[in-house]
């Protein structure tokens, strides 16, 4: 260890054993222990008028951290209790010591500065009690956890794949387990796997449902520089969510939902919801219904729609009419990495607020509730067939038709409509392109079977004959809830990527040639493709946010996977993970020089990343994350600031591992 980081440790060690071991406080002059009963959760109610936005706070964004608590909770002199204090600026010079120096990693479980027991203790009656030790939800599969259950691991076993509501009903599961380190999965998945343990999965998490005890965890992670993750839902492909020995916010019980039939702030007025950032998209469809309007949100039913999904930009059947979903936000409440509870507008912290539309989740603080647009109710009519060769289509016939398909796909964005197809390789030179929706939104039958009229033309003069299925629906949840299915989740065997193609490619011969050349090869060669015909520019404009400009130019957003068996080798694993990024992934980025790709979707070591998800709006969003977390409270996977930080081990090689140290760089 160099002279430096022995300094940086002696601090930290020096100021770690100012915290007393036994927690206790002063009452009528006598020392007590503290514990439930005899210290009240550390949280006071505030007037719901108190935001800077036209939506009064939500009853759990009531009830708040403040500095009257914690100097009531200091002349009562409660041990330690400068851990749960608001960022101090006179104490910056420490503050620097323990987070900027190169090298120098999060606190961790083996740091002989992590909490004492006893702290955690504290921490969780300040909470009152919403503190949760990690037990990986496949715990009852192993004896390590003292929970073996032969029937509950059978349930979760079968669902794990199929499921994810189930998932997302857990404080710590998530989606992209391969990147957690696969420590705690059903047998099955890992076979000879013998036990589970927490590895990637964070250490604790607060089951936040106010305010105040997101407050009291950004402040104990910071003053003690302990790793800090958020989970909504969990979705994210880069399994933001998760960190080994962190602290968790878990955002999924934040549901609350108000909505105003005549919302007025700034430029707008009309319909709007203010939602907790818990809320799922299957319950913020059915609210919109229940109030006879549509919102943007995304396909997936049991996506947060206002956590990671809306502060990554977000895209929809819908994106082609109305835009992103960060496009429809009004204003947002968020607690920022200095412990305060900020309204985040076009007027309150106007920086933040450009920042969040689209600059990603867990980066610039935790959003408990977003005041988003709503829109008219309205029609949908959908179409669905599928393309495959066959005993009459030949494989040039299917990759003719599919081309036929991709030449209209400016005409059907401008159209207003939505896509949503696979391309699989089924073997021996089969192929199949299955149309699992076609979403027309505003369309009639007749409209929709006269836009598409041109192409199954064409497909009958190439002799692929399709049996089209039309299904017209009086409003967006019906069409949303029988075209969209739950979608897989929580596989280890898997490696997936995606770039956001340009309707420039569409206006060149040569460049469409090329795009979908790009496309077929890795179909070709065993990839599977899931992609979207869907632009992002509407009409009518969108604002001025930080949503990747990417986006506004794209027609196709195209998700790439190559996938392997749970009992491949590691060289086997490597090579197939290897090809994904480095050669299938490179010409897709070949032919689309200077575009992007959706960050939360996207490869896992995506190179150039800050351009590919954030593209010219990068320096800015660097410039507020250093202006509102510049002490890196905040990590992400691939997040804005993330260059500053690098795990400090690897998977298979080149995929930084969620099991291992987050340090400086």
């Amino acid at each position: 260890m160099s002279c430096l980081k022995k300094a940086v440790v002696a601090t930290l060690l020096a100021h770690v054993l100012r915290f007393a071991r036994a927690q206790t406080l002063i009452v009528d002059n006598t020392t007590v222990a503290a514990n439930e009963s005899t210290v009240a959760p550390a949280v006071a109610s505030v007037d719901a008028k108190e935001s800077n936005s036209t939506a009064d706070l939500f009853e759990g964004e009531t009830l708040q951290l403040t500095d009257a608590v914690i100097a009531n909770l200091t002349d009562l002199e409660l041990s330690n209790i400068t851990l749960f204090s608001f960022q101090n600026e006179s104490s910056s010079a420490e503050t620097i010591a323990k987070r900027a120096i190169p090298g120098v990693c999060k606190t961790y479980p083996d740091d002989p500065y992590w909490p004492f027991q006893s702290t955690w203790a504290l921490f969780n009656v300040l909470l009152g009690g919403a503190l949760i030790k990690t037990v990986p939800y496949a715990s009852p599969c192993y004896d390590s956890f003292g929970d073996r259950n032969a029937s509950r691991c059978d349930f979760i076993t079968n669902n794990w794949i199929t499921a994810s509501i189930y998932h997302t009903e857990d404080p710590t599961s998530i989606n992209a387990v391969l990147f957690q380190g696969s420590t705690c999965m059903p047998p099955m998945f890992v076979p000879g796997k013998s036990e589970c343990t927490v590895g990637g999965y964070p250490a604790y998490a607060v089951t936040a449902r106010n305010v105040a005890q997101i407050q009291l965890a950004v402040n104990f992670a910071r003053n003690l520089n302990l790793r800090l993750v958020i989970k909504n839902t969990g979705h994210d492909f880069s399994a933001k969510s998760v960190g080994m020995g962190a602290l968790s916010i878990w955002t999924h019980n934040l549901k609350q939902i108000q909505f105003f039939g005549n919302y007025r702030q700034g430029y707008y007025s009309g319909p709007a919801f203010k939602l907790g950032t818990g809320v799922q998209a299957f319950e913020a469809y059915e609210a919109a219904r229940e109030n006879g309007v549509t919102i943007v949100g995304g396909e997936g039913r049991t996506v947060g729609v206002m956590g990671g999904y809306i502060l990554g930009g977000g895209h929809s059947p819908l994106s082609s009419l109305y835009g992103m979903a960060a496009d429809q936000v009004l204003s947002m409440e968020v607690v920022t990495a200095d412990g305060r509870f900020v309204t985040a507008s076009e007027t309150s912290h106007p920086d933040l607020f450009w920042a969040l539309r689209g600059g990603g989740g867990s980066t610039f603080g935790v959003v408990t509730s977003v005041v988003v647009k709503a829109y008219p109710k309205i029609k949908v009519t959908t179409l669905t067939y599928l393309l495959a060769t066959g005993p009459t289509v030949t494989a040039e016939q299917f990759w003719a038709a599919l081309r036929a398909f991709f030449d209209g796909f400016i005409t059907y964005t401008d159209a207003g409509n939505y896509e949503y197809f696979r391309i699989t390789n089924l073997g021996n030179g089969q192929f199949s392109s299955d149309m699992g929706p076609w979403f027309a939104p505003g369309m009639s039958r007749s409209q929709l079977e006269s836009l598409v009229a041109p192409l199954f033309a064409k497909f009958k003069e190439l002799g692929v004959e399709v049996d089209p299925v039309y299904t017209e629906y009086d409003d967006f949840y019906d069409a949303w809830y029988a075209s969209f299915p739950v979608e897989p989740w929580g596989s280890n065997a898997i490696r997936q990527a995606s770039r956001l193609f340009p309707r420039s490619n569409w206006q060149d011969a040569a460049k469409l040639n090329a795009t979908f050349d790009a496309i077929k090869s890795v179909v070709e060669e065993g990839g599977y493709i899931v992609a979207f015909n869907i632009a992002a520019a509407p009409k009518t404009g969108y604002p001025d946010n930080a949503v990747n400009p990417a986006w506004r130019n794209t027609v196709m957003h195209a998700i790439m996977a190559t996938l392997w068996n749970a009992t491949s080798s590691e060289a086997d694993m490597k090579t197939a993970s290897d090809k994904l990024t480095f050669d299938w992934m490179q010409r897709w980025r070949d032919v689309s020089p200077g575009a992007g790709s959706y960050m939360s979707e996207a490869d896992y070591i995506e190179p150039n990343s800050t351009q590919a998800f954030f593209g010219s709006k990068y320096q800015k969003l660097y410039r507020i994350k250093q202006l509102y977390d510049p002490f890196g409270v905040f990590y992400a996977h691939t997040a804005v600031g993330s260059e500053d930080w690098k795990m400090s081990e690897m998977i298979l090689g080149n995929l930084p591992s969620q099991n291992s140290k987050l340090c400086r760089i």
